[in-house]
């Protein structure tokens, strides 16, 4: 009896020791965001149709890379893959999760083929995903293919059953985007190369351990699709492609410097050791396995995107067309509207060097066109800017960046409709008879909140630059969200022209662009994180404002149905970002209690939904999503992503520790199992409110959050 119970403990305390021990990485599914939702319960609707799932890809990319080598399961959809599709029609070197993207895709066929029917079916248990590496085996054609990839090259090994001609597809005229040209021809005997102009003309130079016996086509009405053929060797058929923005020459070069003369084995492990490093700065003790998953993935999925476009030798195609080297590394532009709430600072603290030239890539585009860009609505730029020079993330040129920024709030341009906002103080809508979700009018409720949010960010810098007239000016307009609010009802609501409030008003009704910008009226009036005060002051007391919020996360979804509105908590939507801080607000009115236990329903229901566990409750939006539960689970957000500071909630791990640049280590402790924070305190001081500033938690000490 002692015996057995001997080796139940030894087996236990090995068992604890390699879960202690397993790697981050190991804990990252790539697929998960694969799914979309199709239960009403989980939806909060009857679906009529598809509803919008995370839109994520689940193959091989680097940390920010140019790079995301993907299977593509359907075309014209968000990244190209869609788990419950059966079928792949080939593999994919770009993409972000909106409905662009999937550059050059490539497909290994055997046998007879045609133009409009190559696909291959797949199945879920002959497919697996890790960071920097994607495998799958094509039914159709008896193909065992194995993706990886380095930031500017892939890596394809296509394992055929013996004897099997091996051919190529490059169907060059389809992506996610109107493909306007392409080209591709055979270089030598083991090179091919080529371009796809679709959006952005995209390079490649591609090296096979086959020789290419020639390049052929198959043909249907006008449609031409191109087939490389090789000569039958006994091994897997291998492809190193490198890509360039700029040109085939700086393609060869790519490939050259990363990957040429590795085996396949060497540089997935590469891939993952990159990984590894990235993902080993965040350290979790405590939880469970499927939090720890969660955790994890979701950290991976929030640095693949802005995504990179120069060369190694530093080249890239700037916003005019011409090839230019700065000595920074270019990035696409951030999903601004989406992750300058929360993605864009986690990427700042764990990669302030990438921060920075993004940033610069920003001020490089803003130079030729006069502003600063910005993405999809509002002027978050100004946000993600200010935000990051206030938390010391400096190595670019601020004064220009501060320059273009003071442009977008003053000039029409960037920001639509400024010079009515700027006068009026906000932006007027039109009285619609009868809108439907799909009305498009000027968004103007959501214009004049963001607005307000975005020069109260230009202010901050203002401020720090010592502009002061620049500063009065634009704090005076912070104010503006009070414009738009109706005290009548308690909703943020649209105005017209003369003042009047929009007649015919359904604050649970979703418009995509009518008043609100993929909200409804819920969704939206509690958007004012840079005054929350003010806005409670807008009520009868704090009390009013406390029954509002409750209200908020109470009264049901009346069953809209709408693309990417979905995952509702009452009228709360996390399926969406307009309302992502919103679980905060009960800390404003002293009842942080209140908040964590929205915070905890989140991070438990929204993250692994469906039949497969491998749904998010709506479009992670380049990680905006994932980076939400990475915060929180850590247990300190950027509720005011302008300010650098965080507020601190109840994590779901009892020990945090990050890795930061400076080479210090910040350590989070939970104490007890309760959602009332009862004492915090930060290197052994009290901390008297619920806010961390970015220079103490960057002092790398221990913040303990004790709670009951």
């Amino acid at each position: 009896m002692k015996k057995n119970i001997v080796t139940v403990v030894l087996f236990l305390l090995v068992t604890s020791y390699l879960q202690a021990q397993k790697s981050p990485v190991n804990y990252v599914n790539p697929l998960l965001g694969t799914a979309t939702l199709w239960d009403p319960k989980d939806l909060g609707f009857v679906p009529t149709h598809r509803t919008w799932g995370a839109e994520v890809f689940p193959g091989s990319s680097l940390p920010n890379a140019m790079v995301q080598l993907t299977p593509v399961t359907q075309f014209h959809s968000g990244s190209g893959y869609q788990y419950e599709d059966t079928v792949i029609y080939g593999f994919a070197h770009t993409s972000k999760g909106h409905w662009n993207l999937c550059h050059v895709p490539l497909m290994p066929v055997t046998g007879q083929i045609d133009a409009d029917n190559y696909k291959s079916a797949y199945s879920h248990k002959k497919e697996s995903a890790h960071p920097g590496y994607y495998q799958v085996y094509l039914e159709r054609y008896g193909i065992s293919a194995e993706l990886t990839s380095t930031l500017r090259c892939a890596f394809h090994k296509y394992t055929f059953k013996p004897g099997a001609a091996k051919e190529l597809i490059a169907n060059l005229s389809l992506s996610n985007e109107r493909v306007k040209s392409w080209d591709i021809h055979q270089e030598n005997a083991n090179v091919f190369t080529g371009f796809q102009q679709a959006g952005e003309k995209i390079y490649f130079y591609a090296v096979t351990n086959h020789k290419i016996s020639k390049i052929d086509s198959v043909k249907k009405d006008k449609k031409i699709v191109p087939v490389v053929d090789f000569v039958n060797e006994n091994k897997p058929l291998e492809l190193q492609i490198g890509f360039s923005f700029v040109s085939v020459k700086n393609a060869k070069e790519n490939l050259e410097k990363e990957m040429l003369g590795k085996s396949f084995d060497q540089v997935r492990g590469e891939a993952t050791a990159t990984w590894t490093k990235l993902l080993s700065k965040i350290s979790v003790m405590g939880g469970t396995e499927r939090q720890k998953g969660i955790f994890y993935s979701c950290l991976y999925r929030s640095f693949l995107w802005p995504a990179l476009r120069s060369d190694a030798n530093g080249d890239y195609t700037d916003l005019s067309g011409k090839v230019v080297n700065k000595g920074f590394n270019y990035y696409t532009e951030p999903s601004l509207w989406d992750d300058y709430r929360n993605k864009l600072i986690l990427l700042g603290l764990l990669s302030p060097q990438v921060t920075n030239d993004v940033i610069k890539s920003l001020i490089d585009k803003g130079k030729i066109t006069g502003f600063m860009p910005t993405f999809f609505h509002g002027d978050h730029a100004s946000v993600f800017i200010t935000g990051s020079y206030l938390r010391g993330l400096r190595d670019y040129d601020v004064n220009t960046a501060y320059k273009l920024m003071l442009k977008n709030a003053t000039v029409e341009g960037t920001r639509k409709y400024v010079d009515e906002y700027n006068t009026k103080g906000y932006i007027s809508e039109l009285d619609i008879a009868n809108p439907v979700t799909e009305t498009v009018t000027k968004a103007a409720v959501t214009k004049t909140l963001e607005y307000a949010y975005d020069d109260y960010a230009v202010a901050l810098l203002a401020k720090q630059l010592k502009d002061t007239a620049s500063y009065r000016m634009l704090m005076k307009r912070t104010g503006n969200y009070k414009n738009v609010f109706n005290p009548a009802t308690g909703f943020m609501e649209g105005r017209l022209a003369n003042g009047d409030w929009v007649k015919n008003f359904n604050p649970y009704y979703p418009y995509y662009e009518y008043m609100y910008r993929e909200a409804n009226a819920w969704q939206s009036s509690f958007f004012v994180p840079h005054d929350v005060q003010g806005l409670i002051g807008l009520y009868k007391s704090k009390h009013a404002f406390e029954l509002k919020l409750d209200s908020l996360f109470s009264i049901p979804w009346k069953g809209y149905e709408a693309y990417n509105i979905s995952g509702f908590i009452g009228q709360y939507c996390q399926g969406n970002q307009p309302d992502h801080s919103y679980a905060f607000l009960y800390y404003f009115v002293g009842k942080q209690e209140k908040s964590q236990a929205i915070l905890d329903s989140i991070m438990n229901h929204f993250y692994d939904l469906g039949n497969e566990h491998l749904s998010y409750a709506g479009m992670d939006d380049a990680g905006e999503m994932s980076s939400w539960y990475v915060f929180n689970a850590m247990g300190f957000y950027p509720f005011s992503p302008a300010d650098p500071k965080y507020i601190v909630s109840v994590p779901l791990f009892d020990k945090v520790r990050i890795q930061l640049a400076n080479g210090k280590t910040y350590t989070v402790i939970k104490k007890n199992r309760g959602k009332k924070i009862t004492n915090l305190s930060y290197g052994g001081k009290k901390i008297n409110d619920y806010f961390i500033p970015d220079k103490e938690l960057k002092e790398g000490k221990q913040l303990e959050i004790i709670t009951k």
